[in-house]
Order: structure tokens, then sequence, then C-alpha cells
């Protein structure tokens, strides 16, 4: 049996703490804290909509990602000072979008534009996880001030939404790997479900050699063990500042064109 660095078991997540409003000008912000994983997301709202999107009646949401140079064990060069982002951080970012995208009803939403913005201040894996657990609740708080304002008069919100990763280290499936057992792993996963059960997306990939059908899915029951448990901590950590949830969240999932 695998022994974990940090004395887990294999279906264990590692501590997460997110923390709202963490900063004072965003419409949304939260700091997530998985482990000594560590990224700032904000949630920003513009009243336009991309230049594909003008007289669709319909809102969009976009993303941003990137890592500070220092957090990583040595300094990474700004890929502003490079002239454009990498391919694996357009990757992400586009990642991040569409995930939230898949649980907003963006008709409701209006023509408006929310950025998310989540900037990973310390990496120890998950950092892509980890960033659309933040910045969905980022978008949350984001919503609750709009609805407050009277800007919205629809809730927008399908669903709640987390991800997190799963792989095979030394022929062990595990939950909510740190880089160490990322950066070794046989298979590496990320998934992405919403709170009622549903899968937005599976990224696997076999890094060192392939894997069979029985352990995907004993990867997928891991996962939703997992998000599960980070749902939970988003709900509680929304309770703590949006106190009319079903003004914000919608009682049913609206049919989409």
């Amino acid at each position: 049996m695998t022994i974990r660095t940090d004395q887990r078991e294999k279906d264990q997540l590692r501590q997460i703490t997110i923390t709202p409003g963490f900063i004072r000008h965003a419409e949304g912000s939260a700091l997530v804290e998985c482990g000594e994983t560590k990224i700032i997301c904000t949630a920003s709202v513009e009243d336009r909509v991309p230049f594909f999107l003008r007289n669709a009646e319909q809102g969009w949401i976009t993303a941003e990602y990137g890592m500070i140079p220092r957090s990583t064990g040595t300094r990474m060069m700004r890929e502003s000072s490079k002239g454009k982002p990498s391919g694996r951080t357009q990757e992400i970012q586009r990642l991040i979008g569409r995930t939230l995208r898949a649980v907003v009803d963006l008709k409701s939403l209006g023509e408006r534009t929310v950025w998310i913005d989540c900037d990973v201040i310390q990496a120890d894996g998950g950092t892509r996880t980890a960033s659309i657990t933040g910045a969905f609740v980022s978008l949350v708080a984001a919503v609750d001030k709009l609805v407050a304002e009277g800007t919205l008069d629809k809730a927008v919100l399908l669903d709640y939404v987390g991800a997190v990763s799963v792989g095979i280290v030394d022929g062990e499936p595990l939950l909510d790997l740190c880089y160490e057992e990322d950066s070794t792993a046989d298979v590496d996963m990320n998934v992405i479900m919403t709170g009622n059960g549903k899968l937005v997306e599976v990224q696997g990939t076999a890094e060192r050699s392939p894997f069979s059908r029985e352990e995907l899915n004993t990867m997928l029951d891991l996962a939703g063990k997992g998000v599960e448990e980070i749902i939970n901590i988003q709900k509680q950590t929304v309770s703590s500042f949006c106190a009319r949830p079903e003004l914000i969240f919608c009682p049913t999932i609206p049919e989409r064109a």
C-alpha cells in the first residue's frame, strides 16, 4: 500500500479552506487553500458581452489563470514577459470558463460578462481543480451582489460545481494528488462534477502506463466522493455571506436551446 507523503488515506482530501471576500474591490472573490496550494479567485462584472454575442440577449463567463513567479520551487518568468500565455495556461483558462458556464443560465444573466481571474500564489498540485472550486464561490458572491443591488431580477445559478484530481500512484488509486504524487503518477485525472453528481468534464491521461475500465470507474468513484465533500465546503462558505440563496439559485434547470 502506498504511504502518502502527508500521511493521508487514499480517499482523503487535503484540508480545504475557502475565505470569501478576500479582495475588497472585486464584485466577488475568494482565497482557496487546498493543502499547500493557494489561489486567489476574483469575479468582475462588465455590462457588455464579446462581439460574437452582441444582440444575442445572453451573458458570458470567461476566465484568466496565472501563476506568480515564486508560486513554485524556482522562479518562473511572468508570461506577460514572454508576450503570450503558454498552451497550458490557455487550456486551463478555457476549462474554468466552460465549467462555470455549464452551471449558469446565461440568458438570465443578461448582456453582461463575468471575468474570473485565478492567480496561483502557491502551487503544490491541483491548481486547475482548486481554481474551479474557488472560482465558483467568487462567482456566487458576484451574483449575490448583483441581486442585492437590484441589477439582476432572475436567479441565474443552476447548480454548484467542484473539481478534484485523482490518479494512480504505484498501483494505488489516490484522491487529490499533491505535486509529489502528481509528478510520479502512472495515471493523472481531473474530474469536474455538479452538485447533483453530473459530470462536466473528465481529463484523464496515462502518464506511464495505460489504465483499465475498472480503474477508471474506481477513480471516478473516488472523485465523486471528493467533489461531494468539496461542494459541502462551498455550501458552508456561501451560507456565510448569502442570506437569500433562493434568489440566485434556480429551483429547476431550464431547458437549453
